[in-house]
């Protein structure tokens, strides 16, 4: 019965479903039930495209150890450049 459900079935079937649902919560808790699904449906949606919170950490930690290392790499050739320097005024 739940595979034939689950691919549409016999009308008379959701007939009978959607009058016990109606017996047991009633006309008015039926709407509030099907708004609160569809939000929960719509925070499921936005959670997934939401990029996840360790990912944007670890790029921001990435990012920020590139940037080290350019810095350092930057002087220490800078600091070479002025041993060179200093070495051939003393050679002279």
């Amino acid at each position: 019965m739940i595979q034939t459900l689950a691919y549409g079935g016999n009308p008379i079937v959701w007939v009978v479903i959607g009058i016990i649902v109606l017996l047991l919560f009633g006309g008015q808790r039926i709407p509030e039930m099907m708004r609160s699904l569809g939000l929960g449906m719509r925070e499921l949606k936005k959670t997934m495209s939401e990029p996840d919170d360790d990912e944007l950490r670890r790029d921001r930690e990435a990012q920020q150890r590139a940037e080290i290392e350019r810095e350092v790499r930057a002087r220490v050739e800078a600091e070479m450049q002025l041993r060179r320097e200093s070495e051939n005024k003393q050679a002279q």
